[in-house]
Formats: structure tokens, C-alpha cells, sequence
């Protein structure tokens, strides 16, 4: 099967390098793109001096657009799987295989990484824990099904899913919750499985108080119109 690593990056100079390493040595037979949503370092000729495609966006669209970028060339080059691992090194490589194993047992079309089943604690702030806990709530009553963990953008997909994110992503800074209630609506087999996500080693979040507030009001009415809209259905189904 067909497998790529979909890498977005914004100012990951110092570590894209040691992800890419990290990938190379838990899947060796994955393709790489690195998605630079416009970064104003070194992230492009670092990924490229590495051997590793890299979609440079024009200017910074944001995450949301970053990722449907990299679903979009996972589509046109038809991958199988794709597997969405973030540029600055909070993502153990080593664990991909267990956001594999569903997609593989055709039990699942996305798989979510999650920090929290094994009640693993998390270094947070604390607006975003309580953000975190809060969205997980509403995600799991839009969407009838449990989740514990729908900031995390350490996930899984197949053919299908690959398709439909590819035609239909939701963009902004918290675009992780709002595509699980969108997949949702394709009928997609989402599922979680326990990973650990390490401490950030560079940079910082670009989710401060106030973007955060900001984005939680946006995400909220986009879940709540989410639940009135009538499902629909993929290109191709």
C-alpha cells in the first residue's frame, strides 16, 4: 500500500530535521511532503536538504489549510493512507503504527491519536485542558460517538477519507474538532486509540488566550450547524 506522512509546518526549522529522521526510521516505506504554511525560517530548505517533498504555500493559511494541502496531493498521487504528523516533534514516529493498525484491520477510515486514554496528563495550560474537555463534550453529543481527545492532529486515514478531506476540510486554528463532526457526516469509522504526545522541544504555540477563546466561539457554531445540516455524501459513493 501507498503511505505517506503529511507534515505541516510553520516555523519548524530547528526541528523538521529530527521528525523526518524519526519517521524514516518507524516506517521506512512511507512517502514524506512537508506542507510550509509560508514560514519565515529555514523550514523549506532544511525538509528539502533532507531528501523530502515540500508543498511551500504562498503565505500562512493557517493549519486548516496546511493540512487539506497535504490531502490534496495524497489524493492526486493516490495514496492509500495518509498519515497527518506534526512538524515540531510533540508526535513519537515510533507510534504510527498504531494509528495504522485499525485502518489496517479495515476497521476504522480515521484514526485519532489520543493523549488521554490512558489518562496520561498532559502539560496544558489551563484554559486549553478545559477547552479540550469542553470540545471532546460537544463532539461526542454532535456526533454520538465518545471522544477523549479532538485536539489531536495525530491521525490516520484511508482512501476514502483521504477524498473527502481533500474536497472538504474545515480551515482555522482548531480545524481538529470540527473535522470530526464533518467526517462524521460522510459516515466514516472514526476510532481512537492511546498514544503519548511529547512535550513541544522548540518553538511555541501559536494558540494563545485569546486566539484560543476566539476559535472555541467559532468551532462551537460550526459543530451546532454541523448537527442541523443533512449528511452528505462523498464524491464517488
Amino acid at each position: 500500500m501507498k503511505c505517506l506522512a503529511i507534515i505541516p509546518a510553520l516555523n519548524e526549522s530547528a526541528s523538521i530535521e529530527n521528525i523526518i529522521r524519526e519517521i524514516r526510521l518507524a516506517q521506512p516505506a512511507f512517502d514524506l511532503v512537508v506542507v510550509d504554511d509560508g514560514s519565515q525560517d529555514g523550514t523549506t530548505s532544511v525538509a528539502r536538504a533532507n531528501g523530502v517533498r515540500v508543498l511551500p504555500l504562498p503565505f500562512n493559511l493557517g493549519i486548516g489549510g496546511a493540512v487539506q494541502a497535504g490531502f490534496m496531493y495524497a489524493h492526486e498521487n493516490d495514496f492509500d493512507i495518509a498519515v497527518q504528523i506534526d512538524g515540531d516533534g510533540q508526535h513519537d514516529p515510533s507510534e504510527i503504527g498504531k494509528i495504522l493498525a485499525p485502518i489496517m484491520a479495515n476497521a476504522a477510515d480515521v484514526v485519532v491519536g489520543s493523549r488521554y486514554l490512558n489518562d496520561h496528563t498532559f502539560g496544558h495550560a489551563v484554559h486549553r485542558r478545559f477547552l479540550i474537555r469542553v470540545f471532546a463534550l460537544l463532539v461526542t453529543l454532535a456526533t454520538g460517538k465518545r471522544f477523549t481527545d479532538t485536539s489531536s492532529s495525530f491521525r490516520a486515514y484511508n482512501r476514502r477519507a483521504i477524498r473527502i478531506c481533500a474536497d472538504d476540510y474545515p480551515q482555522g486554528f482548531l480545524e481538529s474538532v470540527e473535522s470530526l463532526v464533518s467526517l462524521s457526516r460522510y459516515r466514516l469509522q472514526i476510532v481512537e486509540v492511546p498514544v503519548t504526545i511529547r512535550q513541544r522541544s522548540t518553538g511555541s504555540t501559536s494558540l494563545s488566550l485569546g486566539r484560543t477563546m476566539a476559535y472555541s466561539i467559532k468551532v462551537t457554531i460550526a459543530i451546532a450547524m454541523g448537527v442541523m445540516r443533512r449528511g452528505p455524501q462523498a464524491r464517488g459513493d
